[in-house]
């Protein structure tokens, strides 16, 4: 099964071999599609958020931050892992910058919460 291709032998076992060990057996294909489906997952709950934030708003019922804050940890938690294991600088700004919207906008909600119901 060994071809000569510029004077070296290729062997598509031992290729097929090697590739699974660098792999560690990983279906690239199956991770791709965890990938694209969290993706639409948290675009999904983006558009779902933005619904339930317009309607509360214009039926008078004031504004939920709740759920932006929501939304943003979630982008957050993934830049947090990305930017931990990759160390690029793109990663480690936007785990920051997210991390900072999500608490900025738990903590209106919850001010919010409080003088709401308790002022």
């Amino acid at each position: 099964m060994a071809n000569r291709l510029g004077g070296i032998r290729i062997n598509k076992d031992e290729i097929l071999s090697k590739s699974r060990k660098e792999n560690k057996n990983k279906d690239l294909f199956k991770m791709e599609v965890q990938i694209n489906a969290g993706n639409v997952g948290s675009i999904t709950a983006i558009i779902i958020a933005t619904i339930f934030f317009v309607t509360q708003s214009l039926i008078g019922d004031g504004m939920d931050f709740g759920l932006y804050a929501i939304i943003f940890s979630i982008s957050a938690a993934g830049f947090i892992v990305k930017a931990i294991r990759m160390k690029l600088r793109r990663d480690i700004m936007l785990s920051i910058i997210y991390t900072l919207a999500t608490l900025i906008l738990s903590v209106v909600h919850i001010y919010k919460l409080i003088t709401t119901y308790i002022g």
